[in-house]
C-alpha cells in the first residue's frame, strides 16, 4: 500500500466498482473512458493488487477490489466532508475581518468591498488594537485587521502582508464642557498639562500606546495610568465618561454622548493605518479587500499627507514602501 492514495484514482475505481461498466463510470465522472482505464491501471499498480476482472462483456470485482471498496468509501466520504467544510458548501469561506470599530478606515474598506463583490462572505470583527489582532491572525483565528504595521513587533510584523491604505488625522476626544471643546481644533500646545487616556495597561493596543508616548514626548501631554482592557463600545463610554478622561483618538470616531471630537493641529499629528494578512493565505476574499483600500486610497487621498504633518519616520518609511499600485491589483483581480 503506498503512503498516500491519490483520492482521484480511488474515485475512479469506486465510479467502476458500483457501476461494474466503465462507459456509464466515464459519463458519471464527466471523464474519457480510455483516462479512467489508465487511472484504475494506475492504482492497481500502485497497490500491487488486482482490482477488476474485464472481459468484453462485464467488469468485476477481484476479491482485493472487494475488500478495497468500503475504505475506498470512507476515504472519499472524509474528503467529501473536508472539502465541504473549508468551503462552506461549495462556496468559500466567510473571510473575518477585524475592523476594530464600525467606523472608521477598516469599516470604510470593508463596505466598499462588500458592494464591491456582493457574492463574497465577509464577516466583521472588532478587536481593539493591531497587536491583539495580529496574534489571532498568526493562530488562525482571524484573517485580516487593520492598523499600525511599524508598532508591531519586528517578528510578528515579517509573518504578515502588508498594504498601506491610509493616514488617519488624530483627534481629541473630550466632554462638551472641557475648555478646549469649544475650538474647532485644537493646537497640540494647548494640551500641556492635560491627561489623555490612550489604552495603556490594554495588551492588544501596543501600538497605538506607543504612538500615543511618541507624540506626548517633549510637550508636556500626559498618558492615564494604565487600566484593564474595555471590551465594547457601551462599556468604553462608561468607564470614560466615569472616569472623566480626554482620549486620544482619530477623527473617524464613534459618538460618544456629551462628548465631542476635535482634530489635533500644530502639528497635524497621523495614525498610520495599513491592511494586515496572515502571509500565505490564498482567500479570494484578501484580493477583493486589498483592491477595495488601494482604490479607496486612491479615491480619496489617504495617502496624502497634509501640510505640516507628525509621523514617526519609521512608520513613513514603512507605510512608502508599502503604498498600494491600484491598477495591479485590479489585473491581480481580473486574472484569478
Amino acid at each position: 500500500m503506498p503512503r498516500d492514495a491519490d483520492p482521484r484514482l480511488l474515485r475512479c475505481f469506486v465510479a467502476v466498482a458500483e457501476e461494474l461498466h466503465f462507459t456509464r463510470a466515464a459519463a458519471r465522472l464527466f471523464v474519457a473512458q480510455q483516462a479512467l482505464s489508465r487511472d484504475v491501471r494506475r492504482l492497481e499498480r500502485e497497490l500491487g493488487a488486482e482490482l477488476l476482472i474485464r472481459t468484453t462483456r462485464a467488469v468485476a470485482l477481484t476479491p482485493d477490489g472487494e475488500r478495497l471498496l468500503p475504505y475506498a468509501r470512507r476515504v472519499l466520504a472524509a474528503h467529501d466532508e473536508l472539502r465541504d467544510a473549508w468551503t462552506d458548501q461549495g462556496r468559500e469561506r466567510p473571510l473575518l475581518v477585524d475592523v476594530s470599530a464600525p467606523v472608521g478606515t477598516g469599516a470604510r474598506v470593508l463596505a466598499a468591498a462588500r458592494a464591491a463583490a456582493p457574492g463574497a462572505e465577509f464577516v466583521a470583527r472588532f478587536i481593539s488594537g493591531l497587536t491583539g489582532a495580529a496574534a489571532e491572525i498568526l493562530a488562525g483565528r482571524l484573517d485580516v485587521s487593520f492598523g499600525r504595521v511599524a508598532g508591531l513587533d519586528p517578528a510578528v510584523r515579517a509573518a504578515l502582508g502588508h498594504q498601506a491604505v491610509r493616514f488617519e488625522r488624530m483627534a481629541v476626544l473630550l466632554d462638551a464642557d472641557h475648555r478646549l471643546a469649544r475650538l474647532a481644533e485644537v493646537a497640540l500646545e494647548a494640551l500641556a498639562g492635560e491627561t489623555l487616556y490612550v489604552a495603556a495597561g490594554n495588551p492588544a493596543t501596543l501600538e497605538w500606546t506607543d504612538l500615543a508616548g511618541r507624540l506626548f514626548a517633549g510637550r508636556g501631554i500626559e498618558a492615564a495610568a494604565p487600566f484593564p482592557e474595555i471590551a465594547g463600545e457601551e462599556e468604553f463610554v462608561r468607564v470614560v465618561r466615569k472616569r472623566g478622561w480626554s482620549v486620544l483618538a482619530s477623527t473617524d470616531f464613534m459618538e460618544v454622548p456629551g462628548m465631542v471630537v476635535r482634530p489635533l493641529t500644530a502639528p497635524v499629528p497621523l495614525s498610520p493605518v495599513s491592511m494586515v494578512w496572515r502571509k500565505g493565505i490564498t482567500h479570494p476574499g484578501v484580493r477583493v479587500l486589498r483592491r477595495a483600500a488601494a482604490e479607496a486610497s486612491a479615491a480619496h487621498g489617504w495617502l496624502t499627507r497634509p501640510a505640516g504633518s507628525w509621523l514617526p519616520e519609521p512608520d513613513l518609511s514603512l507605510m512608502m514602501a508599502d503604498a498600494p499600485d491600484v491598477g495591479r491589483l485590479r489585473r491581480t483581480s481580473r486574472d484569478t
